[in-house]
């Protein structure tokens, strides 16, 4: 499942298929093999995903029973003004949550500064990498819901 929904998210947002039309195909072919893995397929397809470690992690919170989080969700401070977009976002817990690829290397100081910025809001923030989520993922899901739990503190 997992593969088969970073798949569709990819083909997704590159505008490859429309989730409207493969639900009207599952729709139309009910009794089809692969129907019913299709349609849950759909309901963890997100468009807005943008690398397929984002959907990896993604899934391995939801699949491990938490909350579906946003993805991609413009974060603005009080007066409006934008922050920062972070891969996952938990709305109600104010979390942010990054998945740090190869390319997190060429671009740490934007990514420190963005940080910043997001913390400084009121935000907190989990970075992972592909050894976390594919290497110690217990580890991964323990942490988020360790920090969903915790209330909010005053700001």
């Amino acid at each position: 499942m997992v593969e088969a929904v970073t798949i569709l998210d990819m083909a997704l947002h590159r505008r490859l298929v429309r989730i409207s039309a493969l639900q009207g195909w599952a729709g139309a072919n009910p009794g089809k093999r692969g129907v019913a893995a299709l349609r849950r397929a759909l309901e963890l397809a997100e468009p807005a995903a943008e690398s397929p470690m984002e959907t990896r992690l993604r899934l391995l919170l939801i699949l491990a029973g938490l909350p579906k989080p946003r993805v991609q969700a413009a974060l603005r401070d009080r007066s409006g003004a934008f922050l920062a977009r972070p891969d996952l976002y938990y709305p109600i817990h104010r979390l942010a949550i990054e998945y740090d690829g190869a390319t997190h290397k060429d671009s740490i100081t934007g990514d420190n500064r963005r940080q910043n910025r997001i913390l400084d809001a009121g935000h907190k923030i989990l970075r992972f990498t592909a050894g976390d989520v594919l290497g110690n993922p217990s580890a991964v899901v323990s942490l988020v819901r360790r920090a969903i739990a915790r209330p909010l503190e005053a700001r």
